[in-house]
C-alpha cells in the first residue's frame, strides 16, 4: 500500500478552497436547472444545456479534481508542487473562467465567451506547470504517476479544444460538431476517468479497504485507452459520422466501473460504509452511462455520468478527504502529547450516509426528467439536486467546525 508523507502534505488552504467550491456549484446547478426547466433537458445543445452541463463539468468535478490533486500528490505520490503560494490565484482565475464560460453560454454573449476561451486554458495549463515537474522527478509510484500524467495531458488537450470552441463560438463562428464530440470524450474519458482510476489504485485499498487490480492488468488498460481515445478522436475528426469515438468511451468508463465494482464484491459487509455505498451508486451509474451512450441516448448519457455517477465518487472522495485534510491541520498546531480526535470523528459515518441519502433522492428524480421532460419533473429534480448539494456542503463544513472545536478546547487556558 502507498505510504502517506503527512509532512509534505500542502497548507490546508491550498486544497479546501477549491473542495468547498464544488458543492456551492452543485448548487449553482440546481438553481439554473430550476431556472431553465422548460428547456434545459430537452437537447444537448440549447444554451440552457450547455451551460448546466459546464456547470458539473467545470463548476463541480472540475474544483473538486483540482483539489484533491494539489492534496493527493504531494502526500500519496511523493510529487511536490512548484508555485503552490499562487494557489489561490489559481482558484481565482478557474472559478472566474467558469463564471464567465457559463454566463456566455446561457446567454450566447460574446464577451463572456472570448474571456472564458482565454482563462481557462491558461487555469488547465498552470494547473499542469505546478504538478507535472513534481511527478516526473519524483521517485517509485510509476504507475500511478504515468496515469495522472496522463489524465493532466488529456485534461490540458480538452481545455484547449473547449478554449478554442469558446473562442469559435465568441466570433458567431459555428461550432464544428465533431470538435464538440472529441473535447468532450477527452474531457471525460481522458481528464476524469484516467484520473479517477489512477487514484483509486491507492483510495479503494486505503478507504474501502479492496484489493488492487494487478499492476500489469491497470498499465496494459492506460496505454490501451489513451492510445486508443487519441486515435478515435484523430479518426472522429476526419468522419464525424463513424463509432470509434463513442464505442472508446464507452468501452473505456464501463471496464473501469466494472473492474472496480469486482474490486468492491470482496469487500467485508463490515467494511461497506458511506464511501462504499457512494461508489456502488457512482459506479452503476457509469455503467448505464456507456450502454445510454451505445444507444445513442446521449443526453441521458451525460446527465448519469456527469450529473450522477461522477459527481457521486468525485464527492464521496471530498468527504474524505477534507476532514483528513482538518486532521493533518490539526496535528501541526496541537502541541505534542495531547491525542487528536480521530478523521472520523471529524466528519461520522452519519453525516456521510444523509449526503448520500440526499443524492440517491435527486438522482432517480435527475433521470426521470430526462427521461419524461416534463417543466414540473425538472424543477422537483432541481430542487432535489439543491437540497442534495446543501447537505454536502454543510457535512464539509461541519469537518472544519470540528476541528475548530477541538482547537478552541486544547487553547482553553487551564
Amino acid at each position: 500500500m502507498t505510504r502517506l508523507r503527512l509532512d509534505q502534505a500542502p497548507a490546508a488552504t491550498l486544497p479546501l478552497r477549491f473542495l468547498f467550491a464544488m458543492p456551492c456549484w452543485g448548487v449553482a446547478g440546481a438553481l439554473l436547472l430550476l431556472i431553465d426547466a422548460d428547456v434545459a433537458l430537452q437537447s444537448r445543445w440549447h444554451p440552457a444545456t450547455l451551460a448546466l452541463v459546464h456547470v458539473w463539468t467545470l463548476g463541480v468535478l472540475g474544483n473538486a479534481m483540482f483539489g484533491s490533486l494539489l492534496q493527493f500528490l504531494p502526500a500519496a505520490a511523493g510529487a511536490g508542487l512548484r508555485g503552490w503560494r499562487g494557489a489561490p490565484w489559481l482558484h481565482a482565475l478557474f472559478n472566474l473562467g467558469v463564471v464567465l464560460l457559463v454566463i456566455g453560454l446561457r446567454t450566447q454573449a460574446s464577451w463572456p465567451l472570448f474571456a472564458a476561451g482565454t482563462l481557462l486554458p491558461i487555469s488547465f495549463l498552470w494547473l499542469g506547470a505546478m504538478t507535472a515537474p513534481g511527478l516526473l522527478a519524483a521517485a517509485g509510484e510509476r504507475l500511478l504517476r504515468a496515469g495522472i500524467g496522463a489524465a493532466l495531458g488529456f485534461g490540458m488537450l480538452a481545455a484547449l479544444a473547449g478554449g478554442g470552441l469558446a473562442l469559435l463560438l465568441a466570433v458567431r463562428v459555428p461550432w464544428p460538431l465533431a470538435a464538440v464530440d472529441v473535447h468532450a470524450s477527452l474531457g471525460v474519458l481522458g481528464w476524469m476517468v484516467l484520473l479517477l482510476a489512477a487514484v483509486a489504485r491507492v483510495t479503494m485499498p486505503m478507504f474501502q479497504g479492496t484489493g488492487s487490480m494487478p499492476a500489469r492488468v491497470q498499465a496494459i488498460w492506460l496505454a490501451v485507452v489513451a492510445a486508443a481515445l487519441l486515435v478515435a478522436s484523430a479518426g472522429h475528426l476526419v468522419q464525424a459520422d463513424g463509432l470509434a469515438l463513442p464505442l472508446t468511451v464507452a468501452t473505456g468508463g464501463a471496464s473501469f466501473a466494472v473492474a472496480a465494482l469486482w474490486l468492491q464484491w470482496r469487500v467485508p459487509r463490515a467494511r461497506r460504509n458511506a464511501l462504499y455505498l457512494h461508489w456502488r451508486m457512482g459506479l452503476l451509474a457509469l455503467v448505464l452511462a456507456a450502454a445510454a451512450l451505445l444507444l445513442g441516448r446521449g443526453l441521458l448519457a451525460g446527465v448519469l455520468a456527469l450529473g450522477i455517477g461522477l459527481p457521486l465518487l468525485i464527492g464521496a472522495m471530498a468527504l474524505e478527504i477534507v476532514p483528513f485534510i482538518d486532521w493533518i491541520a490539526l496535528r501541526r498546531r496541537v502541541p505534542r502529547g495531547v491525542q487528536l480526535p480521530g478523521v472520523q470523528r471529524l466528519l461520522p459515518e452519519r453525516r456521510k450516509r444523509r449526503a448520500l441519502l440526499a443524492q440517491c433522492i435527486a438522482a432517480p428524480l435527475l433521470v426521470a426528467a430526462v427521461l419524461w421532460p416534463q417543466s414540473w419533473l425538472v424543477r422537483l429534480a432541481a430542487l432535489a439536486q439543491f437540497i442534495a448539494w446543501a447537505v454536502h456542503g454543510h457535512a464539509l463544513a461541519s469537518a472544519l467546525q470540528a476541528g475548530r472545536a477541538f482547537l478552541r478546547r486544547v487553547e482553553q487556558p487551564a
